[in-house]
């Protein structure tokens, strides 16, 4: 069954690039609204903007979506991931400003809150996209592809210059409470060359060593560290999570990312939804939706650093 929100869930923090400061309340929704943002700062026209792929306009550095009226709303991969890790089909997004809070840089903060509220079951049947045949996005030396898989399955590769993060691998099944466990406080990373590069164009300006893991050759300078020898690919899978959730329901298939990011990611969903063939959409029977993201997910799979 389609899940939402027990109770309305708050979080206080700023936007990453604009550095402002944002509240955001995650409300329960109806069966079969999907997730939609909703500009609490816009009081004229259309200020509702759904989270869905064909309205992503740029996703250089974060995942933004635009409304027909031009409204927008930036950096929603990783509470976009949080929902889709925990099964929530269904919320309303209410948001004081054009940026998702960017909390500590990972999905963590979301995932507490949320199994916190608790989730409850509504009455309509759980739609899934099925792949049924590989489709593959390529740009350059980096690339992204869904294939045929039983349930979500997730494999990423990066390679970096910078010795501390180097070359890094994982793949994971993606079914009950592994996002929880395994990825979602995996938090954002980049190189303080990036981050001096983004500031100098008036970017990355809420940006802190709290909320990014910010590294310089052999060596991580944000305070305690990283939270998992392999955070930063972690962290890529965390972000695709929450970039494929905007496909409008779960992915049974395996998706594959080498050296991907959000924009290749999205191309990747436009190509599969133009390609006749590749997918169905179905209704879940029971043994299929007991494989799905967040089913069975408890608070104690919580990461302790959350």
């Amino acid at each position: 069954m389609q899940k939402t929100l027990k109770s309305v869930v708050r979080f206080d923090g700023v936007g990453l690039h604009g550095g402002q400061p944002v509240t955001m309340t995650v409300h329960p929704a109806p069966a079969g609204s999907g997730v939609r943002f909703r500009r609490t700062d816009i009081r004229l026209g259309n200020a509702v903007v759904p989270a869905r792929w064909d309205l992503v306009d740029d996703a250089r550095l974060c995942t933004r979506v635009v409304n027909e009226a031009g409204v927008s709303v930036s950096t929603i991969e990783h509470v976009m991931a949080a929902l889709a890790g925990l099964g929530i089909h269904n919320a309303r997004i209410d948001i004081d400003g054009p940026e998702v809070p960017i909390l500590d840089g990972s999905s963590a903060p979301f995932v507490q809150a949320f199994l916190e509220a608790g989730t409850r079951q509504l009455a309509a049947a759980v739609t899934v996209i099925e792949i049924l045949a590989p489709v593959r996005f390529d740009q350059g030396d980096a690339w992204a592809s869904l294939s045929p898989a039983p349930r979500s399955e997730m494999a990423f590769h990066i390679d970096f210059a910078d010795q501390v993060i180097g070359r890094q691998d994982k793949a994971l099944v993606l079914n009950n409470g592994t996002f929880v466990r395994e990825l979602c406080d995996s938090r954002t990373f980049c190189r303080q060359a990036d981050v001096d590069a983004m500031r100098a164009n008036g970017l990355a300006l809420g940006g802190t060593m709290e909320n990014a893991v910010v590294v310089e050759g052999d060596k991580v300078l944000s305070p305690g560290g990283l939270r998992h020898r392999d955070e930063a690919v972690r962290h890529k899978m965390l972000d695709a999570l929450g970039d494929l959730a905007l496909a409008g329901g779960p992915i049974l298939g395996r998706y594959t990312g080498h050296r991907a990011g959000h924009a290749i990611t999205n191309k990747l969903l436009r190509k599969l939804f133009a390609t006749p063939g590749a997918f169905r959409i179905r209704t879940c029977d029971a043994e299929t939706a007991a494989l799905l993201p967040g089913v069975g997910v408890r608070l104690d799979e919580m990461p302790a650093v959350a």
